[in-house]
């Protein structure tokens, strides 16, 4: 089962359509996952969130979460998913000039996730923060407006993206796909 954390996000359904073409999945309230979901659970996707990470406490998103330091099953953050697990890890956020239109992102780092995929591709985005590398992470992808489009985990499959795969068209279908793959 692949559970999808809904944080909020208006694009969410747009998430779990994408995984319901392929396999099972689930979406549920992102505090309402619990460790017992871990037992069928073979990737989690956490969506985006109307939520400003440098506003808000963090505090209980982060307690939510703790369990992403101790498994091994295949993780997606996507915009807020991708702060908070980068926030999980030590990562800094700060604040930066809103941004809501499809940028052109650089991919310089191999990964499973950005595989079939050229190695500048254009991705909605819709955001106005970003966060930092944290240590046990690599960069993988940057653009113009965002440094930090997209990092992995270096030993566990743990991946995050500042832009919106799920309302990219083509080149996010395939991103997708390939993040699936990872799971099964």
């Amino acid at each position: 089962m692949i559970y999808i954390l809904d944080c909020g996000s208006s694009k969410t359904k747009f998430i779990h359509q994408m995984v319901d073409e392929y396999m099972e999945c689930k979406t549920i309230p992102f505090f309402d996952f619990k460790n017992t979901h871990l037992t069928d659970a073979i990737g989690v996707i956490i969506s985006g969130a109307p939520i400003l990470i440098t506003e808000e406490n963090m505090g209980p998103y982060l307690e939510a979460i703790e369990w992403i330091k101790e498994v091994s099953i295949p993780l997606l953050g996507i915009c807020f998913g991708h702060q908070l697990i980068g926030l999980q890890f030590g990562s800094l956020a700060n604040k930066m000039k809103e941004d809501r239109d499809f940028q052109e992102i650089e991919v310089f780092e191999e990964s499973r996730l950005f595989s079939r995929l050229p190695r500048v591709i254009e991705m909605q985005e819709d955001h106005c923060e970003f966060i930092t590398v944290p240590q046990h992470f690599k960069l993988l992808a940057s653009s113009d407006c965002c440094f930090n489009e997209a990092m992995e985990h270096k030993d566990k499959p743990i991946f995050s993206v500042q832009f919106h795969p799920e309302v990219s068209g083509n080149y996010g279908n395939i991103l997708m796909e390939n993040f699936l793959k990872v799971c099964v």
